[in-house]
């Protein structure tokens, strides 16, 4: 908790811009510590690295004050020192307390007796000592308290007031511009760099720094009195007292290197304290220095005395709104004063910057709205909403427009911009079928059904003019429907309809006033679909409309249905549809109607012709004459059929290990998915199949004897091919593999007449859980035998031994174990029931 608070004051510290005095910032040495705090380095190590970064202990207090303000609630900011003249040759100007930093910086790293890149660890440097003891204070100690504080001032930034935090941007710090025309009214004082320009007849510059008595020492000549002068009271002094000794020339005086001012600032600021500025600074710069303004203090009147009497008072507002500049230039003991606000009030709604304003008593609601920027465009401006704490309860003002100026706001009150309403005053809307369907405004031209048509171009060719219908609101907000006779107006034989503000017209169109009427189009077209119907459409024109017959379509069967409807029925029929069979040539009617002519939601379908068939592929590899792909000439092509195709068999050819590959068809693949889909209902129940050895792959092998097939050609093993078999005729394999559950899986030579026990031995012999009563036999053909019914060992086939399941049962050992736990539990329930008697 510790070190998460110490990076929240951290990181609360950072956006301040505090006056560095070493290679590192106060703010830097304050977020370096932090972050080796929270790397868990300890003290020593922390003080060294900023001793090697040129950190010395008039840093570390200063961090440490800064510290103790923000854990005394006294705001943020820093102090500044004291500023040193400047009185070389350069004749420009650079802000006092920068200059004094960057030398102050090297001026105590030169003279501190050590380089701070080679200098190490050291607990008995005096120096170390005071900065580790320094550092104390600066971690965390009281988290609580700490952590209250910080919500507390979250609390407050909630309450965000707008303008205060001008004085907290880090890019606008009201640093004076120093290089610029010295101003006429510019009073010499202390610590100013002058430089006496004498040229004519005589060339000769004397430089020099005003004394704290006011002279300045002219070489040759004495001192002269400039304090106190502005410059061109010091340049008439100097040609009073030079011009004797200078009479053929001129003399002039300029300033150099401003003198350093020292003032104070009081009040509700985040630090209040004396300041070292810039001769040339203004009081805006002096409250940045300071802080800004904290929750309570005034932006409205902050208070200048110079010499026990008031300078000036100046308006924050009137600087950010209307760019007024502030022109004091800040003197020796000037002190600054910020007094508590006046007034705070929230605007909230349709503005375009809602948030508190501080005030004035003397300003009203317009101005509170000129600070916020305005009305949006959707607010309702009429009226204002003003919420004011009366002391005793609230009370609620409606501020009407023109009383905007003359109504004076009070501290706490709440104003509110209420929107526009969302209905129009004016508009009048016509829909459906015109040529522009819209709003527009009623009145001055378009008062008039026949006029609002007018202006909307007109209506449509397919419009329904006999019966239209306006919707018109009433008084009580309801609608109510009038009937339109759209013809009629326009033909002058129904009287025109005046129009009211949000009336609502629709027109319409022919197809809106029917259900839509379709045909629609089935089978062997190239396009099969739904399409609008049409007067007088026929089946050829249907047709033609969805691309054409295909190839495939029948020419002699085209079947049309026809729904009956009999509006005057009173009873049901039996009979719901009627249908009309055509036969067509190059797409026109031969045989029935010609021309048949459609109705509305007639159907047409158009067969497949049954003489149609598609090239059927099989293909045959290995051992055969000519092996290749072979195109199947009929429905009921064999095997044996295939095999004389290919050539027969070559000299290598092991026909009792040929086999039938078959690719998976819809029909195969959907009546799997329902076995699957029983078998996972099931699921949990006692002997069910084991739902991964049914699951079907894109092809799968189909046992036969190709030998039988061969040599009775058209007998049961002889099986009728179909599009996608492959045959495969190997090689005669003369050996036999035994896998699964035996000693040692093998592959060993096939020797005729050999039971399957000989090969198992050949194999090490069984498995320690060897299932040999379900041992089978997988042939070279695809297919299996078990052992058991006598299965005979073929050269090329593959023995496998299955394993019994695991025991999932407990050991001996394990069962004591739970039965020993189980008693101490009994035993434990047992004392406590004792007790609790």
């Amino acid at each position: 908790m510790k070190r998460k608070l110490l990076v929240i004051l951290t990181a609360v510290l950072l956006p301040l811009s505090v006056l560095g005095q070493s290679s590192m910032t106060d703010d830097q040495v304050m977020n370096f510590i932090a972050k080796e705090y929270k790397a868990g380095n300890s003290r020593g190590q922390i003080v060294t690295k900023l001793i090697q970064n040129g950190v010395d202990i008039s840093q570390i207090r200063r961090v440490q004050k800064k510290y103790e303000r923000i854990a005394q609630d006294k705001g943020l900011g820093a102090v500044s020192d004291a500023s040193i003249g400047k009185t070389n040759d350069d004749r420009t100007r650079t802000n006092n307390v920068q200059k004094e930093t960057e030398e102050g910086s090297s001026q105590r790293i030169g003279n501190s007796g050590y380089n701070p890149e080679l200098y190490t660890f050291d607990e008995n440097d005096k120096e170390f000592t005071e900065m580790q003891g320094a550092m104390d204070d600066l971690l965390p100690t009281d988290t609580a308290t700490m952590y209250k504080r910080l919500l507390e001032q979250q609390k407050r930034n909630k309450k965000k007031v707008w303008g205060r935090d001008i004085f907290n941007n880090k890019n606008l710090s009201f640093a004076p511009a120093m290089n610029i025309a010295t101003p006429r009214d510019y009073v010499l004082g202390p610590g100013d760099a002058v430089f006496i320009d004498v040229y004519g007849a005589s060339q000769k510059t004397v430089q020099g720094v005003v004394s704290p008595e006011g002279t300045v020492t002219i070489e040759g000549f004495g001192p002269v009195q400039v304090g106190g002068l502005t410059v061109s009271q010091a340049n008439a002094q100097l040609r009073s007292t030079l011009g004797a000794r200078y009479s053929s020339s001129r003399i002039r005086l300029s300033v150099g290197q401003t003198r350093s001012v020292t003032v104070n600032v009081y009040g509700e600021v985040n630090v209040p304290g004396t300041y070292t500025l810039s001769a040339f600074s203004t009081p805006l710069n002096a409250l940045y220095m300071a802080g800004g303004i904290n929750d309570v203090g005034t932006l409205r009147n902050i208070k200048v005395y110079r010499n026990g009497r008031m300078i000036a008072a100046i308006d924050v507002y009137d600087h950010i709104l209307n760019g007024k500049s502030v022109n004091i230039h800040l003197a020796d003991n000037d002190v600054i004063y910020v007094g508590t606000y006046d007034c705070l009030v929230n605007i909230t709604g349709k503005v375009k910057r809602p948030m508190y304003y501080e005030m004035k008593k003397n300003e009203s609601v317009a101005t509170l709205l000129k600070y916020a920027g305005g009305f949006t465009g959707d607010a309702y401006t009429k009226s204002v909403r003003l919420i004011r704490k009366t002391g005793r309860q609230y009370s609620i003002h409606n501020i009407e427009e023109f009383d905007l100026s003359s109504f004076h706001v009070s501290d706490e009150d709440s104003v509110s911009v209420d929107s526009i309403i969302a209905r129009f005053e004016n508009s009048v809307e016509v829909k459906g079928a015109v040529f522009r369907p819209g709003m527009y405004e009623v009145g001055n031209d378009i008062n008039s059904v026949r006029t609002l048509i007018e202006h909307a171009e007109g209506v449509r060719e397919e419009a329904f003019t006999d019966h239209a219908v306006m919707h018109r609101m009433r008084a009580d907000r309801t609608l109510e429907v009038i009937p339109v006779d759209v013809q009629g107006i326009l033909d002058g034989r129904a009287a025109d309809i005046p129009l009211q503000a949000n009336d609502v017209l629709f027109i319409p169109t022919k197809q809106e006033m029917m259900q839509e009427r379709t045909l629609t189009i089935h089978g062997e077209v190239h396009y099969p679909g739904i399409y609008k119907y049409a007067a007088n459409e026929t089946v050829e024109d249907l047709i033609l409309q969805a691309g054409g017959l295909k190839e495939t379509a029948s020419t002699v069967k085209v079947d049309i249905a026809r729904r009956i409807n009999n509006p005057k029925a009173t009873s049901p029929d039996s009979i719901i549809s009627q249908t009309f069979t055509l036969a067509l040539k190059d797409g026109f009617v031969i045989d029935g109607e010609p021309g048949f002519v459609l109705m509305p939601y007639d159907e047409i379908y158009v067969r497949q012709s049954p003489g149609f068939n598609i090239q059927k592929n099989v293909r045959v590899e290995g051992n055969v004459m000519f092996a290749g792909v072979y195109t199947l000439s009929s429905k009921n092509e064999r095997i044996s059929d295939i095999i004389k195709k290919a050539g027969g068999l070559n000299d290598l050819a092991y026909i009792r290990g040929a086999r039938l590959e078959r690719r998976t068809n819809e029909d195969e693949r959907l009546r799997m998915q329902t076995v699957l889909r029983m078998l996972q209902a099931q699921a949990g129940q006692k002997d069910t199949l084991n739902i991964a050895l049914l699951e079907l792959g894109d092809t799968y092998p189909v046992g036969v004897d190709f030998e039988k097939a061969l040599k009775n050609p058209g007998c049961d093993e002889d099986i009728v091919l179909r599009e996608g078999d492959r045959i495969f005729v190997p090689e005669y394999n003369g050996t036999v593999k035994i896998s699964g559950d035996v000693m040692y899986p093998n592959t060993v030579t096939y020797e005729k007449g050999k039971r399957p026990s000989y090969y198992i031995d050949q194999a090490g012999g069984w498995g320690n859980r060897a299932k040999k009563s379900n041992t089978y036999i997988i042939y070279m053909n695809g297919k299996v035998a078990k052992v058991g019914h006598n299965a005979k060992v073929q050269p090329g086939c593959e023995i496998i031994v299955p394993s019994k399941p695991k025991n999932s049962g407990r050991s001996l050992t394990e069962w004591l174990t739970i039965g020993s736990s189980v008693s101490s539990i009994a035993a434990m329930i047992a004392t406590i029931a004792n007790i609790v008697k």
